[in-house]
């Protein structure tokens, strides 16, 4: 199975799929453009806020920092200065200073409550914010005095953190760097040194990780994306500096989790403890798939031991994401919840690291600084703190049903055409009525209704019909 190879819609049915695309944004409901006052609103704060140091507004444009993303992005919320010093290193982070740009309680806000993320559509991106912001004003683009809450980590040679401090600030990053050509970088040493200290935090992060019993699941990405006028569906797997840099984000929302439980008032991201009942079953899973979880180690590293593509590990994989389920939002102002942990990270955690595409982290930054400095909350952040939780949560949920719609769109857009062929797939497990079965080629999965076969089984199937405009796939054993 390959991991890499990309499967193309066929120029024939890419418009098909276009129009099917399209409608799921009528199906979902989702946004089309702002409304006139969003516009003018965020139209003058992209104008009047000024990205300049004040009494409450520090001068950190000398900390020489560096944005890591995607191909293309725009919306750049962090950027990152590490140097290591001969017992550790410090760490600057800087996130956008969305809530500088965000009136409380106006049309802007209101919207971007309403929305709640930013939605990755394949045919088009659908803003939390405007573009004139997000892309913008807001946003840390390079060779630009920008807005931002400046995380300052003093961190030890285990990268832990001796000390932490957060403040608002100017800065200016001085290079976008994507995730590819950072990575060419740290390997052959040319990167600024900040990318070449990063192999050390992200494997001192990841061992970090691994004793406090945190757990990250392995399994390869699928992209969707357009491609020469059609579409293409691609299983990629994540470059070890996405791991790395991932570990920076991980570090500021566990600290600005324990900011907010010292401080007695904010908002956690959390997941509980997985089910004894399945926990005993995913380790059964493993045992038949000749996978063995051993009694003496922990779910995250044997996780971790999870590579590759043949048939045993993507049915291991799958059984364990069944176990990442639950996660939320709990917010809180005075006692602190009891449970507060996200069990997968193994640490209470809060998301404060992309204010300019998720709702939830404008309310993070400003609670932690204020705490942080010895200020009262504003008054907008504490009083609108228990809307959140439910905020989000439809917001995710939206989210979640366009990535998943998509997906099967451009599955059955794949197949299109191959009718009565027989495909060969690997099933993952059994979900209901029916087995999930992934493809070896073109990479798709299905769900085939009353199969008989156990999970990391070769099987043979037949396709029936691949239906574009609803994402619907029939196959039978052939």
């Amino acid at each position: 199975m390959s991991a890499r190879r990309p499967h193309l819609v066929s120029p024939a049915t890419g418009d098909a799929l276009a129009a099917s695309l399209a409608a799921l944004r009528t199906q979902l409901d989702l946004p089309d453009g702002f409304p006139a006052d969003v516009l003018a609103e965020a139209q003058a704060a992209a104008h009047h806020v000024r990205a300049e140091p004040s009494g409450e507004v520090h001068d950190l444009r000398d900390v020489e920092l560096l944005t890591i993303d995607p191909e293309g992005s725009r919306d750049l919320d962090q950027a990152l200065h590490l140097q290591r010093t001969a017992d550790g290193a410090v760490l600057h982070y800087a996130i956008a200073d969305v809530p500088a740009f965000v009136q409380p309680t106006g049309a802007l806000d209101a919207e971007a409550r309403a929305r709640g993320v930013t939605l990755y559509a394949v045919d088009g991106h659908i803003r939390l914010h405007p573009a004139v912001l997000s892309e913008g004003a807001a946003s840390l683009l390079p060779g630009q005095d920008r807005r931002a809450f400046v995380w300052r980590f003093e961190l030890d040679e285990r990268a832990v953190p001796r000390r932490t401090t957060l403040v608002r600030a100017v800065v200016r990053s001085r290079a976008q760097w994507t995730y590819e050509d950072a990575q060419r970088a740290i390997d052959d040493g040319s990167g600024p040194a900040s990318l070449l200290a990063l192999p050390w935090f992200g494997q001192q992060r990841t061992e970090r990780e691994r004793e406090r019993g945190g757990a990250s699941l392995n399994s390869p990405e699928i992209d969707v994306s357009p491609a020469d006028g059609t579409y293409r569906l691609e299983r990629r797997r994540t470059l070890p500096v996405e791991d790395w840099n991932a570990h920076v984000s991980l570090l500021t929302g566990m600290a600005a989790a324990r900011i907010m439980l010292d401080g007695g008032i904010g908002i956690l991201r959390t997941m509980p403890e997985a089910d004894p009942d399945d926990v005993a079953a995913f380790r059964a899973q493993t045992v038949a798939l000749g996978l063995d979880w051993p009694e003496d180690i922990g779910y995250g590293e044997y996780l971790r031991t999870l590579h590759g593509d043949d048939p045993a590990t993507l049915a291991v994989q799958d059984a364990a994401a069944s176990l990442f389920r639950g996660a939320g939002y709990t917010a809180f102002d005075g006692e602190p919840p009891k449970d507060t942990v996200q069990s997968a990270i193994a640490a209470p955690y809060a998301h404060t690291t992309a204010p300019l595409r998720r709702l939830v982290d404008r309310w993070s930054l400003v609670v932690c600084e204020a705490l942080a400095n010895g200020h009262d909350v504003p008054a907008w952040a504490r009083e609108s703190l228990p809307e959140l939780p439910k905020l989000m949560g439809r917001a995710d949920q939206r989210a979640a049903r366009l990535e998943n719609a998509t997906v099967d769109r451009v599955e059955a857009a794949v197949l299109t055409g191959h009718e009565n062929r027989v495909f060969t797939g690997v099933v993952l497990g059994h979900r209901g009525d029916g087995a999930r079965v992934q493809l070896t080629g073109p990479l798709v999965s299905v769900k085939v209704p009353d199969l008989d076969a156990a999970a990391g089984t070769t099987v043979q199937l037949r396709l029936q019909r691949a239906d574009v405009a609803t994402g619907e796939i029939d196959m039978v054993p052939a």
